[in-house]
């Protein structure tokens, strides 16, 4: 039986295979924080036409009319990314819709940004709506306008209370990149399943991508635990 040193000189030390972690973590966190920042950006439009539709005084019926249908479709878009796996998702995104699209680190990015907005979404809309209401109306009874009270009242508070979720899914994000494999992008979960082909050796692959990943959700939940501090204590 070899000895544990001996499986980590075959599976990380000989001929470098080491590097294909390196590469794939460099894919991980590139498609997860990209993606992030989609999520974030569409997320929180889509909880802000959610929400506004319910809180806004609109000066025409055209207006109320064309922010139904946005809140419709935003429910909807947020109902089917939900509902659907994320699998498919990338599949659909690689066979189907971005076929003609030859770098696949852009379509996971898309494809996980999208997947990340509706999640967003609904963390930001539920940070928000647990707004006190009578800090709503004291802002309304200033004359602050609706957008207005949406930027200054509801949305600081809002995200402060979303902080926590937000952290949830950016750890849930960041996992999720892991099947990336499927459409053939090297990530850390398939730069181990390469090493294992080599070796033909799945302990020490899999473990030290396992801790990889391990340490990188620890260090993101340092970081938003110290942003909730911040923002309490601010």
């Amino acid at each position: 039986m070899t000895t544990l040193i001996e499986q980590i000189q075959l599976n990380l030390v000989k001929d470098d295979l080491w590097k294909y972690l390196i590469d794939g973590l460099e894919t991980t966190i590139i498609v997860t924080v990209c993606a992030l920042l989609i999520g974030f950006v569409l997320g929180l439009l889509l909880a802000i036409i959610r929400l506004y539709y319910k809180g806004a005084q609109y000066k025409t019926t055209a207006g109320r009319f064309i922010h139904k249908i946005l809140h419709s479709l935003a429910g909807f878009y947020i109902t089917l990314i939900r509902g659907t796996p994320t699998t498919i998702q990338l599949l659909m995104m690689f066979n189907v819709f971005l076929i003609s699209i030859d770098n696949l680190r852009l379509v996971a990015i898309l494809t996980f940004g999208m997947n990340s907005s509706a999640y967003m979404a609904e963390v930001f809309r539920g940070g928000m709506q647990s707004v006190d209401k009578g800090e709503i109306e004291a802002a309304r009874s200033l004359s602050l306008t609706y957008p207005q009270t949406m930027r200054h009242v509801i949305f600081p508070q809002g995200f402060r209370n979303a902080l926590p979720a937000l952290g949830n899914e950016t750890i849930t994000l960041f996992k999720e990149t892991s099947i990336c494999g499927f459409i053939g992008l090297m990530d850390l979960t398939r730069a181990s399943n390469i090493i294992i082909s080599k070796t033909f050796s799945a302990l020490i692959p899999y473990a030290t991508a396992a801790l990889i990943y391990l340490v990188i959700v620890l260090c993101i939940e340092k970081i938003f635990f110290n942003i909730e501090r911040r923002v309490t204590h601010a």
